[in-house]
């Protein structure tokens, strides 16, 4: 297949009468004073392989020309010292003393501390957003020339509009609720002619999709969610792209995608990443196997791929001022190839966060990608986080099954002993639901009780919060787990609606009280430290009912959980080891104050939350 695609190029410039051009420079811009002082420019045009490049910059030097087997491909390895200063510059290409074409580079200044930027940790509440299903802020960008797919709201998988602008105009309602970041699902061009909005068919990698916006109203967002206090959490895709995307018309190189032309489904294997015993055939297969036919394989085994996307995270992490990265199907792409990802992004931004999605149940599975985990392969990795999915198997199963000896409640006592499996439990993302699975309160048998018990959960045990967009309306999909139904409408998003979530407007009483529930939880943990970042000590549920603790040298926090469908009364001298020295308290959710700890009484199918004294 090489040579015949060797062969196939000679004949293109054999016969080509096309004039010399550029017409992309990948990443379209730079910044001086990052640590590594190397850039990669991706340039793509009309036989520009066959030019000679020169340009006369100061502190700018090319270092290497690399010329791939598609003459319309070249990349420039640029060094920029110390004593670079920003500003625009030409870079020139000429085939001939008559044809040159010039290109106008640009080099930026750092926003002030940029490498010192601090990224998410246990003191923040994510908000998961769609952003085509939350709020169309901008219905003018709808439709717009040149893009495949229409928009059609009466279709669960077309396109309904939301957008940048909408996420925009919301922030005050997330600021209220006691969010304290969010993170959208990808906002990249998905110019695919249908089933569009999700955004996880990349066919640009550096432009935001103009039914989102532009590239500047994403950063606009970045500025106005960091006005806020609140951070941004960028969703990426480094395994696959859009089978509309533009390579597809013009490929670097044949090694480009993996399997290609002749894609081969993924096994979904995920296990042979972990496995000693596992065969390179199934390494193989699972690794460079495609999701779907619209969804080509990345080779990120090509420095010049992986480099690539490399330098796309740091453009777009300096660009919006990004404090994290969630980076979709984590165990897909080449895992050395992620490895050196962590690395470099942390080399950048030390402070940097980073969580990957490892859709696995075994805790195993999951610690084995995380920074610090010392694994029996040697594998090194410096992803800081990873989606606690086994976490959120345990939470669902617990509140569903019948309290046993050895089920409901025990389910999550027992999950947590599983934590001496991660280099650091604290940096994982937890989560009752997300944009891929049934949503929570669905999942729960729509039982609002136990909705309740299961953030108040998620509000104070260990890990990074993150709620899926309208979880806090107890939006649902009965019978049905399709994910344009999973992903539905934000009620009050558009114009017109009839039940508006930001004013209240046509909520049930039920829906009311759940968001509120939210609002109180969410803003006492946001003022809580103890909760951010303080111990964990649980005892083992007993009739119904499970209690734990956070605490540290300036602070004790007890949550208690009761599955009973009766109150219960609660003698607490078993807690001594936490509570010795305590003799009063305030409960968080019904705002009570508590001056005799011996014994709570605790409300039928509910959390309790007391802040201890």
């Amino acid at each position: 297949m090489r040579k015949l695609y060797s062969f196939l190029i000679g004949i293109a410039l054999s016969i080509s009468t096309f004039a010399l051009n550029v017409d992309r420079v990948e990443p379209t811009f730079w910044w001086v004073g990052m640590k590594n002082p190397t850039v990669q420019l991706m340039v793509h045009g009309q036989e520009i392989a066959g030019s000679e490049i020169s340009l006369n910059y100061p502190g700018v030097k090319i270092k290497t020309i690399s010329r791939q087997e598609n003459p319309n491909y070249v990349f420039i390895d640029l060094v920029i010292s110390s004593e670079a200063q920003a500003g625009t510059f030409p870079i020139q290409f000429r085939k001939s003393k008559k044809e040159v074409v010039s290109y106008t580079y640009e080099l930026k200044n750092r926003e002030p501390n940029s490498a010192n930027r601090k990224g998410f940790d246990a003191s923040d509440v994510i908000y998961l957003i769609t952003p085509d299903r939350f709020v169309n802020g901008n219905p003018a960008n709808d439709a717009v020339t040149g893009m495949k797919e229409l928009p059609n709201r009466t279709d669960k998988n077309g396109r309904h509009g939301g957008d940048i602008q909408g996420i925009k105009n919301s922030l005050d309602y997330l600021s209220g609720l006691g969010f304290t970041s969010v993170w959208l699902n990808p906002v990249l061009e998905n110019n695919m002619t249908q089933v569009s909005y999700h955004g996880y068919s990349t066919t640009d990698f550096y432009k935001v999709d103009p039914r989102y916006g532009t590239n500047e109203e994403y950063r606009e967002l970045g500025k106005a969610i960091h006005q806020k206090g609140m951070k941004l959490m960028m969703d990426m895709i480094f395994n696959h792209i859009g089978s509309e995307h533009w390579w597809m018309s013009d490929m670097p190189s044949a090694g480009w995608l993996n399997f290609y032309p002749e894609f081969k489904i993924t096994s979904h294997r995920r296990t042979v990443n972990q496995d000693p015993y596992a065969s390179e055939a199934d390494k193989k297969v699972m690794a460079d196997g495609w999701f779907v036919p619209s969804m080509p394989d990345m080779n990120q085994r090509n420095p010049f791929l992986m480099n690539y996307l490399i330098q796309n995270s740091i453009w777009w992490t300096e660009y919006l001022g990004l404090d994290g990265i969630r980076m979709d199907t984590y165990p897909y792409p080449d895992k050395f190839g992620m490895a050196e990802w962590t690395r470099r992004m942390l080399e950048e931004y030390p402070d940097f966060y980073m969580v990957g999605e490892e859709w696995a149940m075994n805790p195993a599975t999951v610690a084995y990608w995380q920074k610090g985990k010392i694994n029996q392969d040697g594998y090194v990795s410096e992803l800081p986080g990873l989606m606690d999915f086994p976490l959120n198997n345990a939470v669902v199963k617990s509140l569903k099954d019948p309290e046993t000896w050895g089920g409901g409640l025990v389910t999550l006592y027992e999950a947590l002993s599983n934590d001496f499996l991660y280099a650091n439990p604290n940096d994982l993302v937890i989560f009752p639901d997300n944009h891929d699975m049934s949503r929570f309160y669905t999942q729960l048998g729509e039982n609002t009780d136990l909705l309740k018990i299961g953030i108040a959960y998620y509000a104070t045990t260990r890990g990074i919060p993150q709620i899926f967009y309208g979880t806090e309306i107890l939006m649902s999909n009965p019978g049905t787990d399709e994910h344009g139904i999973i992903r539905s409408d934000f009620p009050g998003g558009w114009n017109g609606d009839q039940v508006n979530a930001f004013t209240g407007t046509g909520l049930t009483e039920k829906q009311k009280q759940v968001q509120d529930y939210f609002r109180k939880v969410l803003n006492w943990r946001k003022t809580s430290p103890v909760v951010h970042n303080g111990k964990l000590k649980h005892f083992a549920p007993v009739d119904g009912i499970y209690v734990y603790f956070r605490y540290n040298v300036s602070g004790k926090v007890m949550v208690v959980l009761n599955k009973n469908s009766v109150a219960k009364n609660l003698e607490t001298n078993r807690f001594s080891e936490v509570m010795a020295n305590c003799t009063s308290g305030i409960e968080i959710i019904s705002g009570k104050s508590l001056t005799d700890l011996k014994m709570l009484n605790v409300p039928a199918m509910s959390a309790m939350i007391i802040e201890l004294k």
